[in-house]
């Protein structure tokens, strides 16, 4: 019996229809200096521009670069960590900047979008290592913040989705104000997935298992025997017990669908709170393309209603 064909959005598959019709060259033929001007330039063609927001560029304790957006009115002391996507090689303040601005309008509360430090030049676990301290350090209330942070809401894209779903497991209770909610955005949870989506979806929809190979590659370089770790593959943590109510959504058209859905049932196997939201017929990536893929702001504001449902 033939493979049933996905179902694909109209504005994705004009936009799939566009790429196919002037095709690039692949990440995976590039080097890492040559992968992020490439991914820099898509988001200028395809996001929506930043709008306006009130900003302020930080540098950690550490040297840790980050990024401060504090919309017009708040609606509590709660604060976004925010860690962006792009396989730990590719993204940075600035590819995240128009979602960050948004998030933080949206949702009524501070965004710090946290620049960790990127592969092959730090690997594994130098990404984890530099968003745990930026969370611990947003938990101390600094000055810089401009008021006190009662609360701190980990979230991200894919590997970004990864890294908030590693904070809040090795944060949560440790720190003098509470992770009072997770959001994985599209997240890798498992660095050993090789079946299901990560194969059926694994060509054709922007992201390819090829390229998430070369993303695995450059973050965990020889330290292959540390892929089960939470900190590579959160998936594979003994419990999620105990963790703070999870907002998650994944892709259909997605190679990472399959491990946030098992990441998903596992968080409700645990008795954590999850709200789980499928984007039908959208691609991995879409929160930054939204000026390409319209629908994808619709998905956004979805999520931020389940956020704030959490948050109630």
């Amino acid at each position: 019996m033939p493979a049933k064909t996905p179902y694909v959005r109209p504005d994705v598959a004009n936009l799939l229809a566009m790429m196919a019709a002037n095709p690039g060259p692949s990440f995976t033929d590039m080097s890492p200096a040559e992968g992020r001007a490439m991914y820099q330039g898509m988001g200028q063609m395809l996001e929506l521009p930043r709008g306006e927001i009130s900003s302020a560029d930080l540098t950690l304790p550490g040297g840790v670069k980050a990024r401060l957006y504090t919309p017009a009115s708040l609606e509590d002391g709660t604060v976004v960590a925010y860690y962006h996507g792009g396989g730990w090689v590719i993204g940075d303040l600035e590819t995240h900047d128009p979602l960050c601005a948004e998030i933080a309008r949206a949702l009524g509360r501070r965004v710090l979008a946290v620049d960790y430090r990127l592969a092959p030049e730090a690997r594994f676990p130098a990404a984890a290592e530099d968003c745990l301290a930026a969370t611990r350090w947003l938990a101390g209330s600094p000055a810089e913040m401009g008021s006190a942070v009662t609360g701190i809401i980990p979230a991200g894209d894919s590997a970004g989705g990864h890294m908030a779903a590693l904070v809040t497991h090795e944060l949560h209770g440790h720190l003098p104000v509470p992770i009072v909610a997770q959001w994985l955005i599209y997240p890798v949870t498992d660095m050993t997935a090789a079946e299901g989506s990560m194969v059926e979806l694994g060509e054709g929809y922007v992201l390819t298992k090829a390229t998430m190979d070369w993303f695995i590659d450059a973050y965990m370089g020889s330290a292959t025997e540390k892929l089960l770790h939470p900190w590579a593959s959160p998936l594979h943590a003994e419990t999620l017990d105990g963790l703070p109510p999870a907002m998650l959504m994944t892709c259909g058209l997605d190679p990472l669908r399959d491990q946030g859905r098992a990441y998903a049932g596992r968080l409700i196997e645990h008795g954590v709170r999850t709200i789980f939201r499928e984007a039908a017929g959208q691609i991995h990536g879409c929160f930054t393309m939204r000026q390409g893929i319209p629908s994808a702001q619709d998905d956004l504001a979805g999520c931020i209603a389940d956020l704030k449902l959490l948050l109630a």
